[in-house]
C-alpha cells in the first residue's frame, strides 16, 4: 500500500511548477503564456503564475460558474397595529 505524496503548491509559480500543476509541458505553458492565452505576469524575465487564477481560468474554460455570494436581505416586520 503506498503513501499519497501530496505536492505543496504555492500561490506564485514559476514555469516547472505551474507546468506540473496543470499537467502540460513547459514549453506548451510558455507558449500560452506568450500568447496571452493563460494568466501569467513576467518577474524580471521569467514568467509566474499564481494559483488563484489559473484555477479561475480553469473554471472558465471549462464552464465552471464562480461561486457567488447570495445577499440575503432582513426581512422586514410588518406594522404592528396599535392597541385602541
Amino acid at each position: 500500500m503506498g503513501v499519497a505524496v501530496q505536492m505543496a503548491v504555492r500561490e506564485v509559480m514559476d514555469i516547472r511548477q505551474a507546468s506540473e500543476y496543470l499537467g502540460i509541458s513547459g514549453d506548451t505553458l510558455y507558449r500560452y503564456a506568450s500568447e496571452g492565452f493563460i494568466p501569467a505576469f513576467k518577474l524580471g524575465n521569467r514568467w509566474r503564475f499564481k494559483k488563484s487564477l489559473l484555477d479561475a481560468w480553469m473554471d472558465e474554460k471549462s464552464g465552471v460558474k464562480p461561486a457567488t455570494p447570495v445577499a440575503v436581505m432582513p426581512r422586514q416586520k410588518k406594522p404592528v397595529a396599535r392597541a385602541r
